[in-house]
């Protein structure tokens, strides 16, 4: 089988080598020229790069000119998606087609495909329908403001009212067509990670936010432990996959815990970021990357082992920021008292000789500082990193 990876993310976390058979397959890996050095090394693979200044999906397709086209065009980035899927239709590929994508990757589509199967959503509306007729907003009341595609709540930023948001909007000259507004509703946040094959759980994990990703982006640290998959939340959760057409493969869905019931917010076809696929492997032993490479490559019948997390073996993930220290340099004071503690399983810090990206990032290796908890149960690993959050100082580097 012929296989395009529209490489972005690093071997190291996705482990290629594990999910494909570079000696039955023909793998040909082709990315952005800052990411070749990140391509699997050791294997048998083809290696390419594209200019990276232009159209993504024109680069693609102009890199394979006059070759056969591939069996499979595998993406596992989300920026990635939609440039997978217009490769696929040009070039006459299987697979997901832009049409396909944009219930996921379209948080206006997304929304209305999950509440027209009947399931709640925030209220909410394209920023262009909302400035045509501002009356027409159902809501008064806190909104957020979202560009539609965006991911890790960048760009995101709450108002106090519906009007206030749309003001913001205009006064920062932003694209109407690129942004949504949506009702702000009251609780806690969980995140449901997992992979599913022709529409079935193949495993579930339900994890509870310390924190929030909007106060991350604004510079607060950001964890989650895992809690108890209550099989009537997995089922909900089926009817959100099945609503944007999410069958194969892993997601990241977020919701809300309101006083109502859940509140659909978001997912994406695609593993969560910062710890998620380690801890998720932890709990069940099922690395998602090597899951969804299978899945694409050898189909969705393909056995993927799993085992059932323990109640006292649940895990959980911790980050620091470091995109608005302002520098790419920090110190990071107070975590020698976290370092040896028996729920803290891994935890990594940058020294002041070592750059943290200046973009937002979770990825341990661009951050202050970020680790791994548990086994343990979910209120302890929470109450610890509501500890750490507090005491941990993290400052700008002279």
């Amino acid at each position: 089988m012929r296989i395009l990876v529209l490489h972005r993310i690093p071997d190291s976390v996705i482990r290629y080598a594990e999910g494909l058979d570079h000696d039955v397959h023909d793998v040909t890996y082709l990315g952005a020229p800052d990411r070749v050095d990140t391509m699997p090394a050791g294997v048998r693979a083809r290696r390419l790069s594209r200019p990276g200044t232009g159209p993504e999906d024109g680069e693609v397709l102009a890199a394979l000119a006059g070759e056969p086209a591939p069996d499979v065009v595998v993406a596992l980035s989300e920026y990635d998606l939609l440039t997978a899927a217009r490769v696929r239709e040009a070039l006459g590929v299987a697979g997901p087609t832009v049409d396909d994508v944009l219930p996921y990757r379209d948080k206006v589509a997304m929304k209305a495909a999950v509440a027209a199967h009947g399931l709640r959503t925030p209220r909410f509306l394209g920023v262009s329908s909302a400035l045509a007729a501002p009356g027409d907003v159902p809501w008064s009341g806190p909104t957020v403001l979202k560009p539609l595609s965006g991911v890790s709540s960048e760009g995101v930023s709450s108002h106090r009212t519906a009007a206030a948001a749309l003001e913001a909007v205009r006064s920062a000259g932003l694209a109407p067509d690129a942004y949504e507004v949506e009702e702000f509703v009251e609780g806690p946040i969980i995140h449901v990670d997992g992979v599913v094959a022709d529409g079935a759980a193949v495993a579930v994990v339900v994890s509870r936010y310390v924190g929030t990703c909007l106060d991350f982006a604004k510079g607060e640290p950001l964890g989650s432990v895992q809690v108890d998959a209550d099989p009537a939340v997995v089922d909900w959760v089926l009817r959100c996959l099945a609503a944007v057409d999410i069958r194969t493969g892993p997601f990241h869905l977020e919701a809300i815990e309101s006083a109502r019931g859940l509140v659909f917010l978001e997912v994406g076809a695609r593993f969560g970021g910062a710890g998620v696929v380690d801890t998720f492997e932890l709990a069940t032993g099922v690395r998602m990357p090597t899951a969804q490479l299978r899945l694409l490559v050898d189909g969705p019948t393909t056995p993927i082992p799993t085992r059932e997390p323990r109640p006292d073996g649940r895990f959980g993930w911790f980050v620091w920021p470091g995109h608005t220290l302002g520098t790419s340099r920090c110190l990071v004071e107070g975590t020698e008292e976290y370092a040896d503690h028996p729920l803290v399983r891994s935890l990594v810090r940058r020294t002041a000789d070592e750059p943290v990206l200046q973009t937002i990032s979770y990825a341990a290796a661009h951050v202050p500082a970020a680790g791994v908890t548990g086994p343990g149960g979910s209120d302890d690993m929470a109450a610890l990193m509501a500890d750490m959050f507090a005491s941990v100082k993290v400052v700008p580097a002279s």
